[in-house]
């Protein structure tokens, strides 16, 4: 269903999601495409509103499962890219491969998938040999650049790795199974995602379980640039959080610095998740503003990861909540929370620990679960009235 610039009622919004609410007088301007997306829609003069799509992904050819799927990018084609860990299948979902096979079903995909818009396996890697001891066993972050290189974060080995487009192996930002802490300009400390500027070719990575940080590096070379902490300031690792809630301090230091994009305007936009909140800084890392979200969240936070709208303007962030398993959205200007959508559940259009969230040309929202082992997409139907 694709119903762009029509004005549908706030009480109707959670019908939108996952279901398949006809709203009548609104024009379908595509029936014959109904992944067209909602193109040319005014977002400035609503609220995005946004449908699941059940049918996305294909299912995978060669009896292929996907695994855990810590990582997500989308190029500069509207091509997903998907990062699997196929180690953290069990041996009852790969029956097919167990010597001798237990099941018809199944084998472990390979752990890098790319997809078109159609959700269809364009292409695939598998491990690449060359870079030998380094390949990610967790691959968790991705970014594909303006170059068409395509990076990968290695989550528990503390690396980012830079590839072509095509899986050979460029070089590793990072030492292996090494961490120097915050300010060490050579080691990472369980980096969470990535995200590479196209004016400048600087790499910018949310550093991140152990380290708390962001570190920017140039991205021909892989040489250390920059790096900072929370508010700006000198990250410091034996910083105690303070105990979280509606009325409790901020923390004066990244909690985990998990998810982070880069705005057409020069602003860049970090996920913390621990500490339930978006931190915006300018690319050499001043300090803009924050906004908390659900301050009151225990367990992971609510920060796993954002990414902005397709319009001109990026009017709005999306915010991938993983423990509250939703997405916030936000108007970027002024950071002010507007609604949300999704639930906890299994069922298309519902979410299980959602991980890392991208937008394609279009507006319409991917989103990989770390709790399903899956990659959902979302179609932007157009806005509605905000109240």
């Amino acid at each position: 269903m694709n119903v762009p610039n029509c004005r549908i009622p706030v009480p109707l919004l959670s019908l939108l999601v996952g279901g398949a609410f006809i709203v009548a007088g609104c024009e379908d301007p595509d029936p014959g495409n109904p992944s067209s997306g909602a193109e040319g829609v005014a977002l400035e003069e609503g609220i995005p509103v946004f449908e699941a799509d059940p049918w996305w992904p294909a299912p995978l050819p060669e009896n292929w499962i996907m695994a855990p799927v810590p990582g997500l990018a989308i190029d500069g084609q509207d091509r997903i890219w998907v990062t699997t860990a196929p180690d953290n299948l069990t041996d009852r979902e790969v029956g097919a491969v167990q010597d001798p096979p237990t099941a018809l079903c199944c084998s472990p995909s390979p752990p890098i998938l790319e997809f078109d818009t159609d959700g269809n396996l364009v292409s695939s890697w598998d491990r690449v040999e060359a870079a030998g001891d380094e390949w990610p066993a967790f691959p968790h972050g991705a970014f594909v650049d303006h170059n068409d290189y395509v990076w990968i974060g290695s989550f528990d080995q503390h690396q980012v790795l830079k590839f072509t487009r095509e899986g050979e192996h460029v070089f590793t930002i990072g030492e292996l199974d090494s961490v120097g802490g915050s300010d060490d300009p050579d080691r990472l400390g369980m980096p969470g995602d990535i995200w590479v500027h196209p004016e400048t070719n600087e790499v910018f990575i949310a550093d991140g379980y152990v380290n708390r940080r962001v570190v920017v590096y140039d991205g021909e070379t892989g040489e250390y640039l920059r790096h900072w902490g929370a508010y700006g300031g000198e990250p410091d690792d034996d910083y105690e959080h303070p105990e979280r809630g509606a009325d409790a301090e901020p923390s004066e230091q990244f909690g985990t610095a998990h998810g982070i994009v880069g705005s057409d305007d020069g602003l860049l936009y970090v996920a913390d998740r621990r500490n339930n909140r978006i931190q915006v800084f300018t690319m050499d890392g001043e300090f803009v503003e924050e906004r908390l979200v659900a301050p009151e969240t225990q367990q992971s936070g609510t920060a796993f990861d954002v990414a902005l709208s397709a319009d001109p303007d990026q009017a709005f962030l999306y915010l991938a909540d993983g423990t509250n398993h939703r997405i916030w959205i936000l108007r970027r200007d002024g950071l002010e929370i507007l609604d949300h959508f999704g639930r906890g559940g299994r069922q298309a259009g519902q979410l299980i620990r959602p991980h890392h969230i991208v937008t394609d040309s279009d507006g319409n929202i991917y989103v990989t679960e770390a709790g399903t082992q899956r990659v959902q997409r979302f179609l932007l139907q157009g806005v509605v009235a905000e109240e």
